[in-house]
């Protein structure tokens, strides 16, 4: 059994692709938002309705598969740390970038949402507490949530971690990954997934991305998470799923067509219909995800030049996307220009902005580097490892 269970704990490279991928969607995703009907923080004064059905499938799958995929890549970063070690480690990538982008990446987003309010950021820096949490108030988090919670869920799996070495760990680990390994078996996880939604979602409806009541959705993310740790770190599960990718395609579409097909089977709103729309919802989010690591595993699984750039960069990236999109975003939405010139010029100089930060600023400087969840520079690790052996040979 114990040789069944064994794993491999190699780079996986789809698994680095994918996450690239994802956040990258992040930030084109949140183009949209500027265009589409809903309120955002800048929005164009003309909206597009198309954009609506279309960003709501994509808001379906997205996080909970970024999810499944840092519990992935936690398996694999733990490797022979201790649980104190783990949680160092988390520490410096996701609560120090966290904080930092609290009170500095933050504060700037809500002020450009609020200039009309303040004379100048200086005028808006007292205030950057007033009134409570947002959107009444100035205190939010805006995108660093998902940092957050990455955290949270690290500080509830470390107790654990000791356990997950442990053979009766494996034994049960084993016969999860025995039944999800058959051709439809990950489905399994959908069982999980609905019965948590259906007693959390009674008392927390909503997404909110304020923690204190957004314990369903929260949940909702923890169980992708834990998905992503314990099964799909299994060569045996990400093998049958690759073999599988079509029939999780084919289930993702048929699920799509339910699910904008229901006004039309059940006419008006009802509870019936949003309790089936929630579960089609979760089918989708579910089956999307199995799709894509399906595909990436199959087509992306292969190293390249640029990977390892892009890879460290992707963080930084997302530390960074949204302020860039609503600073430049409040300033090109004043210009006469057509609104596809508008949604151009937003990509071009947000993506320019960003790239000129992290390359030429953020990575040269072991400060920012630490600031933005990267490692210190490889020379001053070096350094740091022979004036280590110098304070041994010198105690000795």
């Amino acid at each position: 059994m114990n040789g069944q269970l064994k794993t491999t704990k190699q780079r996986q490279y789809f698994i680095d692709w994918l996450r690239i991928g994802l956040i990258i969607s992040v930030f084109f995703f949140h183009v949209g938002m500027i265009f589409r009907p809903e309120q955002w923080h800048v929005n164009s004064d003309k909206t597009f309705e198309f954009l609506d059905p279309i960003m709501w499938w994509l808001h379906l799958w997205r996080m909970p598969l970024l999810f499944l995929v840092s519990g992935v890549g936690t398996y694999y970063a733990i490797g022979h740390r201790t649980s104190w070690q783990y949680l160092k480690e988390r520490f410096t990538r996701l609560y120090i970038p966290f904080t930092v982008g609290f009170f500095t990446l933050v504060p700037l987003m809500v002020y450009v949402e609020r200039i009309d309010v303040y004379g100048s950021f200086l005028d808006y820096i007292p205030h950057m507490f007033d009134g409570g949490p947002y959107p009444v108030g100035n205190i939010s988090w805006h995108h660093l949530w998902f940092i957050l919670y990455l955290f949270i869920i690290s500080l509830l799996i470390t107790p654990f971690l000791s356990y997950t070495k442990s053979g009766h760990y494996n034994m049960i680990r084993g016969k999860l990954i025995a039944l999800v390994s058959k051709k439809g078996g990950l489905n399994w996880l959908l069982l999980i997934i609905i019965l948590s939604q259906l007693i959390l979602r009674q008392y927390f409806p909503k997404s909110t991305h304020a923690l204190y009541n957004d314990w369903a959705y929260f949940t909702y993310y923890l169980l992708f998470f834990i998905s992503g740790f314990m099964l799909f770190t299994s060569g045996k599960v990400i093998k049958t799923l690759a073999n599988s990718r079509r029939l999780y395609l084919y289930q993702t579409i048929i699920a799509t067509i339910i699910l904008f097909s229901l006004p039309l089977i059940f006419g008006q709103s009802s509870v019936g219909q949003d309790y089936f729309r929630g579960i089609t919802e979760m089918i989708i989010s579910l089956s999307c995800s199995l799709t894509a690591i399906g595909y990436f595993k199959r087509y992306f699984n292969k190293d390249h030049k640029f990977r390892k750039v892009i890879n460290e960069a992707i963080y930084p990236f997302y530390l960074l996307h949204q302020p860039a999109l609503i600073f430049v975003g409040y300033f090109v939405l004043k210009w006469q220009i057509s609104y596809l010139s508008q949604a151009v010029l937003i990509i071009v100089f947000s993506l320019m902005s960003i790239i000129i930060t992290y390359w030429f600023v953020i990575r040269k400087f072991n400060i920012l580097r630490i600031s933005f969840g990267l490692k210190l520079k490889r020379k001053d690790k070096m350094l740091k490892a022979n004036n280590d052996m110098k304070s041994l040979a010198f105690d000795k």
